[in-house]
């Protein structure tokens, strides 16, 4: 009992400090800090975990594995916590698409037009329409996925047209760097090909940009992110 209460405080005193952060960041910019959606990415973490976050007012979570996420969602199930706002930020493999049809208030890691379609067909048949962000490999690095800016301004118009998606943003990973500063290319080339999305498919709504995770999510918030996933600042190193 000890334990939890010092791993409740500790997660409680993470989760101040990364909303100290956003908000000075997200002032820099000219925003409020509640422009900012913080997703705590608890993958590979317990559910003891999350209940301690929700403790400390944290409502959005994030997993990349469709059966830990399903787990955990029975298990807040279990546990009456109703509150939770369930994020999908992994990449989702064609033969699983069904499995991401569920109660989810947002998949970020659309990732091929493929995916898409298939996600759409399962979503329709349960009769559901999925909010999602459209995953785009701006740094151009192989081990990245995600569709090229060139892709996606060709296929957009396609996305768009599904009728059991619905398509919200974009969403990007940056390469790792030692120095931060060094990822606001990547940032600021989001921000630029969703202005250039908006332009050529004024229909659609584009307003959702997640970007930024613990190693430089300040950078990018200052370069326009509506939404930050972040996971070891809040839970520590991941478990697995």
């Amino acid at each position: 009992m000890i334990q939890d209460r010092v791993r409740t405080a500790e997660i409680a005193a993470n989760l101040a400090d990364v909303r100290t952060r956003i908000g000075a960041a997200a002032e820099r910019s000219g925003r409020r800090p509640d422009d900012v959606l913080l997703v705590a990415v608890s993958k590979t973490h317990p559910i003891e975990d999350i209940v301690a976050a929700m403790a400390a007012g944290q409502r959005d979570f994030g997993e990349n594995r469709l059966e830990e996420l399903w787990t955990k969602v029975e298990q807040a199930r279990s546990l009456h916590l109703d509150a939770i706002r369930w994020h999908m930020i992994g990449n989702i493999q064609s033969r699983k698409t069904r499995d991401a049809v569920g109660p989810f208030v947002l998949i970020h890691s659309i990732d091929r037009a493929k995916i898409a379609a298939r996600l759409s067909r399962d979503a329709e048949a349960a009769g559901n329409v999925m909010k999602v962000l459209v995953e785009v490999n701006v740094s151009g690095e192989a081990s990245k996925h995600g569709f090229t800016p060139d892709e996606l301004l060709a296929q957009a118009g396609e996305l768009l047209a599904l009728p059991g998606i619905d398509v919200a943003g974009l969403m990007t990973m940056a390469p790792f760097e030692a120095e931060p500063e060094a990822t606001r290319p990547v940032f600021r080339a989001l921000r630029s090909l969703r202005e250039r999305l908006a332009d050529a498919y004024p229909a659609g709504d584009w307003n959702e940009l997640s970007m930024g995770m613990t190693n430089d999510f300040e950078v990018a918030i200052e370069e326009g992110a509506t939404i930050v996933r972040i996971g070891s600042a809040i839970f520590g190193s991941r478990n697995g």
